[in-house]
C-alpha cells in the first residue's frame, strides 16, 4: 500500500512518516463506516466531535475520525477523495508545521482537513492565501465541505464593511489574504470602542504558499498611514541634487544590502546647496531625511523594474509576481522622492500611524501551519522565527520531469538569442513553453527577442490576477508560448493539453536565477505536475543581475580562465559552482536583512505591546480611575526626579522647572521646599496635594459627563503620541547608520536609544494626559462653584 511512500522516503524523515502512516491506516479503516452514513448522520458528527472536545478529549484522539468524515464529505460535495499523501499533509498542518508538497499535489484540498479539526475547538481558524482570487476560490470551493458539515465559513478581503468583517471573523473558518488580517489587527488597535473591533483572539492559522507570505513578503512591514502635505519644493531640489551626485564620491551604496549613506563630500554639497553649517544638527534632521530619500529613489528604484510611470502616477510593482501593487505607496517620503525623480505630480506623504512586521504579526498565533511546494531551503529561518518544522510529503505519483543542467553564456545578448532559438525549436514541434523572468523589464527583453523570431506569445506583464490565472492555466496547451515573471499565477495548476505528453510535456525556461532557490524551484515545478512528463532548464549569463550585484570580484577572477565555444556558451565546469555559491550568498544576505529588520521591529514591538495594552484598558473602561491615578503618581514622581537627577548637586537642581511642571498637574498651586535636598523629602512634601487630587478624581468617577470624556481624551493623546513616537523611531533608525564610526553595534544603539526615546515620549504623553484631565476638572469645579 505504501510502496510509493517508501520510494520517496529519502525526501523526508522515515521516522516522521512512519507515525503518519499508522494514522492514515486508521483513517482508511474508518472509511467504510462513514460511507454508509446518511448526509444528516455525517453532519451530526461535527456535534459529536465538539461534545467530545468539551468533555476534555484531546484533538489528537479525534483526528482519525474527523479526517475520515471530511474525506467522505468531500467525495459527496466536490466529487474529490483525498489521496493518502494529502491526509499526511493534513496531519502535518494540524500539528502546526509546514507541509512541503510539489505543485499539482492538491494543497487546496489538504487544507480542508486541519481547518475542520481545529475549528471544532470553537476558537476560529484563519486560512490565509497570497491574493484575493485564491481566497475567494478556496472559500467557495473548500468552504462547501465545511458548510455541508455544519460549520460557518467567512471571507475576509479588502474594502469590506466593518460589520461584514466582524461576521467573517466570527465564523468557524475564515479565508483571506495575509496582509488584510495584519491590517485588521492594526485597525483594531486604532478603534475608538471595543465594538468597532472586528477580530477575536487568535487561535490557529493555515498559510498557503507559506514561504511567499512568511519569507518573501516579510521584507516589508505592514503600515497604516495617514496623509500629510509634502514639501514639494524640497523634494524637487533634493531630486535635482541627487541626479548630480556620483557614487563613491558623494554617496556610498551597497548593492547587496541596499544601504545608502552620504560621504563627507556629499554632505558638504548638501550644506552648500541649502546654506546650512552642519547637516547633522537636530534642526536639520528633516532636510537630511529629504536628501537621503532622494538619493535612495535614484539608486534603489529602477523604472519598469520596481515601479512604472502611468498617467502621471508612480505605480509600484511586486518584484515576485510582476503585478502592479494597486493603491500601495512607499512611506516616509520615499514615494514622493520617486515622483520628484520622474517629474510627475507629487502626492501627499504617508505618515505611519500603526505598523507591524509580517513576522511579529504571525507570531501572535498560538499555532501556525503552512503549505508550499518550496520551503526546505529556508527551514532554518522558519524554525528560528516561527517555530515550525518543514516536512516533505511524498508525491502521489512519481515525478517524471527532467531538470536539465544550467546553460551559461558569456553575455546577456547571447543568452536571449539562445532562449528565442530554443523556444522556436520547441514551438515548431508543438511543445508548450513557459519562459520565466525575474522582472517586467526582463520579460519585455525576452518578448523583443521572440518577436524577432516571428513568434506569437502570451506576455503576463502586471495584468490582473484573474487574467494572470487564466493565462498561466492555459500555458500547457499545444503550441502555446507564455512569458511571465517567475511567481506569476502562483497557486495555479498548469494542466497539459491533448497530445502534449507525447511532445515532452511543458518545457520551462528560466532566464535568470532568482534571489532565492525556492523561487527557482517553484518555476521548475510548473512542469511535471502529478507525475506528468516535463522538462526545465535555466539559461543564464554571467552578466546577469545576481552576479553583478553579489559576485563582481568572483566573476572578474572567473573571466580570466573562462573558456567559451563559438556560441558564447561557457565550457568551464566551475561555472556551476560560481552560480551555486553566489545564490547562497544572496540568500544569506536576504536572510540577514530580514533578521535585522525583525530585530528592529522587536524593539518597537515591546513598545507597541505597552501602548496597545493601555488602549484596551481604556476602551474596556475597567478601573479607569485607578489607571489614571497611577498615571498621575508616576508623572509627579518623574517630574521631580527629572529636575533633580542624582548626578547633580542639589544647588544645580532645576527647582523652577520642577515647580512649573507640578503646577500644571495639580488643581491648586504647590511650592517646592528648596532646602530639604532630597528627592524623597520633596515627594513626601507633595503628598497632601496628591491625596487631594486623587480624592477629587474618585468623586469625578461618579460624574457621567466626566467619565464619557476622559477615555476619549486619553485615547486621543495616546494615538497622537504613538504616531509621533513612530516617526521619531523612523528617524532614529535612519540615523543609526551614520554612527558606524562609534565602533558600536548599530542594533545596540537602536535598542538603547529606542528605549530611552520611548521612556521620554511616554512620560511626555502621560504628562499631557494628566494636564488635560486636571484642566478639565478645574473647568467642571468652576462650573459647580457657580451653581
Amino acid at each position: 500500500m505504501f510502496s510509493i511512500f517508501k520510494r520517496n522516503s529519502e525526501q523526508t524523515s522515515a521516522r516522521q512518516l512512519k507515525r503518519y502512516y499508522k494514522i492514515v491506516d486508521q483513517i482508511n479503516n474508518l472509511e467504510e463506516n462513514y460511507v454508509n452514513k446518511s448526509d444528516a448522520e455525517l453532519k451530526d458528527m461535527t456535534y459529536v466531535f465538539k461534545d467530545r472536545i468539551e468533555q476534555g478529549e484531546s484533538i489528537t484522539s479525534i483526528i482519525p475520525d474527523a479526517f475520515a468524515v471530511v474525506r467522505e464529505a468531500s467525495k459527496r460535495v466536490l466529487g474529490m477523495r483525498h489521496f493518502d499523501v494529502q491526509l499526511i499533509g493534513g496531519l502535518v498542518l494540524t500539528e502546526g508545521n509546514i507541509a512541503e508538497m510539489p505543485t499539482g499535489e492538491g494543497k487546496t484540498l489538504v487544507a480542508s482537513l486541519p481547518s475542520y479539526v481545529r475549528a471544532l475547538e470553537g476558537k476560529g481558524v484563519h486560512v490565509i492565501t497570497v491574493n484575493d482570487y485564491l481566497a475567494k476560490r478556496d472559500f467557495e470551493l473548500v468552504g462547501q465541505i465545511h458548510r455541508f458539515l455544519g460549520l460557518s465559513v467567512g471571507l475576509n478581503i479588502p474594502m469590506m464593511e466593518p460589520n461584514a468583517k466582524k461576521e467573517a471573523y466570527n465564523a468557524d473558518i475564515t479565508y483571506g489574504v495575509g496582509t488584510e488580517f495584519g491590517f485588521d489587527y492594526l485597525r483594531d488597535n486604532m478603534a475608538h470602542s471595543m465594538g468597532d473591533k472586528v477580530q477575536r483572539a487568535y487561535h490557529f492559522a493555515i498559510i498557503d504558499e507559506v514561504d511567499s507570505v512568511l519569507i518573501d513578503e516579510a521584507k516589508t512591514p505592514l503600515i497604516i498611514a495617514g496623509k500629510m502635505a509634502a514639501n514639494e519644493e524640497l523634494h524637487r531640489i533634493a531630486a535635482m541634487l541627487a541626479k548630480r551626485f556620483k557614487e563613491d564620491e558623494d554617496y556610498d551604496f551597497d548593492d547587496e544590502t541596499k544601504a545608502t549613506s552620504l560621504t563627507d563630500q556629499g554632505i558638504e554639497k548638501v550644506e552648500a546647496a541649502f546654506n546650512v553649517e552642519n547637516l547633522y544638527d537636530l534642526e536639520h534632521q528633516t532636510l537630511y531625511h529629504y536628501v537621503i530619500q532622494a538619493v535612495r529613489a535614484h539608486v534603489m528604484f529602477q523604472r519598469d523594474v520596481d515601479y512604472i510611470v502611468k498617467e502621471d502616477k508612480i505605480e509600484l510593482v511586486d518584484m515576485f509576481t510582476g503585478r502592479i501593487l494597486e493603491g500601495r505607496s512607499l512611506s516616509d517620503g520615499l514615494h514622493q522622492a520617486i515622483e520628484a525623480k520622474e517629474g510627475v505630480t507629487i502626492t501627499e506623504e504617508n505618515k505611519a500611524q500603526a505598523q507591524i512586521t509580517i513576522q511579529n504579526y504571525f507570531r501572535m498565533y498560538p499555532k501556525l501551519s503552512g503549505m508550499t511546494g518550496t520551503a526546505k531551503t529556508q527551514e532554518k529561518e522558519i524554525r528560528e522565527v516561527y517555530g515550525m518544522d518543514v516536512i516533505q510529503i511524498p508525491t502521489n505519483r512519481l515525478r517524471q520531469r527532467t531538470d536539465e543542467p544550467d546553460l551559461v553564456f558569456k553575455t546577456q545578448e547571447a543568452k536571449y538569442k539562445h532562449v528565442a532559438a530554443e523556444v522556436k525549436k520547441r514551438h515548431e514541434k508543438g511543445q508548450p513553453v513557459l519562459v520565466g523572468t525575474t522582472s517586467i523589464l526582463q520579460s519585455e527583453t525576452v518578448a523583443d527577442h521572440l518577436k524577432k523570431e516571428g513568434l506569437k506569445f502570451q506576455l503576463l506583464n502586471a495584468k490582473t490576477v484573474e487574467q494572470e490565472v487564466e493565462l498561466i492555466s492555459q500555458a500547457g496547451q499545444k503550441g502555446r508560448i507564455t512569458v511571465a515573471t517567475n511567481m506569476a499565477g502562483r497557486g495555479t495548476d498548469i494542466v497539459l493539453g491533448d497530445d502534449v505528453h507525447a511532445l515532452g510535456g511543458l518545457y520551462v525556461i528560466g532566464t535568470e536565477k532568482h534571489e532565492s532557490r525556492r523561487v527557482d524551484n517553484q518555476l521548475r515545478g510548473r512542469s511535471g505536475r502529478q507525475g506528468d512528463i516535463g522538462e526545465s532548464r535555466f539559461i543564464l549569463s554571467i552578466e546577469d543581475d545576481m552576479f553583478r550585484r553579489y559576485a563582481k570580484e568572483d566573476v572578474e577572477k572567473f573571466t580570466t580562465k573562462m573558456i567559451v565555444d563559438e556560441n558564447d556558451i561557457i565550457q568551464n565546469k566551475e561555472v556551476q559552482e560560481l552560480i551555486d555559491r553566489t545564490q547562497r550568498i544572496v540568500e544569506g544576505s536576504q536572510y540577514g536583512m530580514r533578521e535585522y529588520n525583525l530585530k528592529l521591529d522587536d524593539v518597537i514591538n515591546d513598545q507597541r505591546t505597552v501602548i496597545y495594552g493601555l488602549r484596551d484598558k481604556i476602551l474596556l473602561g475597567e478601573n479607569l480611575m485607578d489607571h489614571l491615578k497611577q498615571m498621575f503618581y508616576e508623572t509627579v514622581d518623574f517630574a521631580v526626579r527629572d529636575a533633580a537627577p542624582d548626578e547633580l548637586p542639589t544647588n544645580e537642581w532645576d527647582y523652577d522647572g520642577m515647580e512649573q511642571t507640578l503646577n500644571s498637574l495639580f488643581l491648586s498651586p504647590v511650592t517646592v521646599d528648596r532646602e530639604v535636598g532630597k528627592v524623597t523629602a520633596i515627594l513626601d512634601s507633595l503628598q497632601d496635594a496628591v491625596d487631594d487630587l486623587t480624592t477629587k478624581m474618585e468623586k469625578f468617577a461618579e460624574n457621567d459627563r466626566v467619565m464619557a470624556i476622559i477615555p476619549q481624551v486619553m485615547l486621543s493623546y495616546l494615538d497622537s503620541g504613538w504616531v509621533k513616537h513612530l516617526e521619531s523611531m523612523a528617524h532614529l533608525k535612519e540615523g543609526i547608520g551614520l554612527r558606524h564610526y562609534q565602533q558600536e553595534d548599530p542594533m545596540r544603539i537602536y535598542q538603547r536609544e529606542g528605549l530611552e526615546l520611548f521612556g521620554k515620549n511616554f512620560q511626555e504623553l502621560r504628562r499631557a494626559i494628566i494636564i488635560e484631565i486636571t484642566g478639565f476638572m478645574k473647568i467642571v469645579e468652576a462650573e459647580q462653584e457657580e451653581q
